[in-house]
């Protein structure tokens, strides 16, 4: 976090503001409200107090609570962090009751006018999430106290954060029908909510690097790396094309380097991780907040991230340092996206018919021939979703490669011998990669 650059706090309250004016949206709308305020929302509807009120009090309690699960030291650590979310929860507050009174003139009557207004209040709050990473300089408490959940705990912060969600809509919901004998306050506005938001902050994280200038910040990429540069060649591969043994024998015919199990190894000492969690893991999906983070490149570990979102930034450094270090074969991992930027860099997809991958599968990597189509199913769709969810490029794409490859028609040999070619060619090599 950037906690000196008094731009990024002018930044966050903007993002506050605005996210307190998509809450306010989606309230009026009728529908329900967002999860995280589920709570406050029923409670202001049989209380004195307004939503905003109960907004403070409630991110107040969250803050007190979470002491006895923070040890000294790192309260020691995040003690700006923590006490931040004091005036946060404040403004926070001011901040709803201000916008839910500016809307006060809007009531919808009819359901296709409620759901306009659930649409325009859930892309308002993602504009404001959004804005609010960018800022970077404190949390939410809500979020701050899975953070502190999820440590103590030592729980993955994804799914510590989807409970904490689900508790809150549960409690509003006991709350509600205790208190007014129905569920009020709670509708089908709630789940929209939680599903959209998300997605609709991945959609629109890239376009803010706009405000790069306004932070002092130089526009995210790869750093400039001292002339002459390594060659790298990245491996992309369908499961059963042979895509690691090509980079192999690609390694061998250069003498480059090969990066693959190496990269756990490295990975596992630069995130402290076990080998054996790697190997099960590398290719699950991030987090929410890791995709807002990874969207505007700052490829340095955060708040709230768990344990998925720490190894695939592990790898993207331990990547970035093997490119700068030597000449290489890198094989999967997002590896052409990564080094996007990096010159002279040669990207490779592997492909093959399913007979093909089926009979490497079952001769080569000894899967049950029972089950290896299935198995090749299962991992492409792996593969592709993985690639996909991080880099918004569709996997397989011929037009994000140098090189496309079908293992079915041209023998491994055969690719090695056009590989190493165009490595060696240095006209081939320099231009510039889209």
């Amino acid at each position: 976090m950037d906690t000196r650059n008094p731009r990024a706090y002018i930044l966050f309250i903007i993002a506050l503001a605005i996210n307190a004016f998509g809450i306010a949206f989606i309230t009026r709308a009728a529908l329900g409200t967002s999860p995280i305020t589920s709570i406050t929302y029923v409670m202001s509807m049989f209380t004195p107090l307004s939503i905003g009120q109960w907004t403070i009090v409630l991110n107040l309690l969250f803050v007190l609570l979470e002491l006895p699960f923070m040890s000294k030291d790192f309260l020691k650590a995040d003690r700006i962090c923590y006490l931040l979310q004091i005036p946060t929860t404040l403004l926070f507050g001011f901040f709803i009751d201000l916008s839910m009174e500016a809307l006060s003139w809007f009531n919808p009557l009819r359901y296709p006018f409620k759901i306009l207004g659930l649409s325009a209040g859930c892309i308002i709050l993602a504009i404001g999430i959004a804005l609010e990473v960018k800022a970077n300089v404190a949390m939410a408490a809500g979020e701050y106290f899975v953070k502190v959940i999820s440590k103590r705990f030592r729980t993955d912060f994804g799914f510590t954060k989807l409970g904490f969600d689900t508790s809150l809509v549960a409690l509003s919901c006991i709350v509600s029908y205790v208190a007014m004998s129905g569920i009020h306050g709670v509708r089908e506005g709630t789940v929209v909510a939680a599903v959209i938001v998300g997605p609709i902050v991945h959609f629109i994280s890239p376009w803010f690097h706009v405000f790069d200038k306004f932070l002092g910040e130089k526009r995210a990429g790869m750093p400039p790396v001292p002339q002459p540069r390594h060659t790298v060649i990245t491996i992309a591969r369908e499961y059963g094309s042979g895509g690691h043994l090509l980079g192999q024998m690609i390694a061998k015919e250069l003498g480059f380097k090969l990066y693959d199990e190496e990269l756990i190894h490295l990975a596992a000492k630069e995130s402290g991780m076990d080998e054996d969690y790697i190997r099960k893991n590398e290719q699950n999906l991030p987090s929410f907040w890791l995709k807002c983070i990874f969207a505007q490149n700052k490829n340095t570990i955060g708040p709230g991230m768990d344990r998925e979102d720490v190894l695939f930034l592990a790898e993207s450094k331990v990547i970035e340092e093997a490119a700068r270090k030597d000449d290489c074969v890198i094989v999967g991992r997002c590896a052409d996206f990564i080094l996007r930027d990096h010159a002279p860099l040669i990207r490779v997809f592997c492909l093959s018919d399913t007979p093909t991958a089926y009979k490497r599968c079952v001769e080569d990597y000894h899967v049950p021939a029972a089950k290896a189509e299935e198995e090749i199913k299962r991992l492409n769709r792996k593969r592709a979703a993985h690639y996909e969810y991080y880099t918004g490029g569709k996997w397989g794409n011929p037009k994000l490669y140098d090189l496309v490859i079908n293992t079915s028609k041209i023998s491994l040999e055969t690719a090695c011998r056009i590989v190493a070619a165009l490595a060696r060619d240095p006209k081939q090599t320099t231009g510039k990669k889209p």
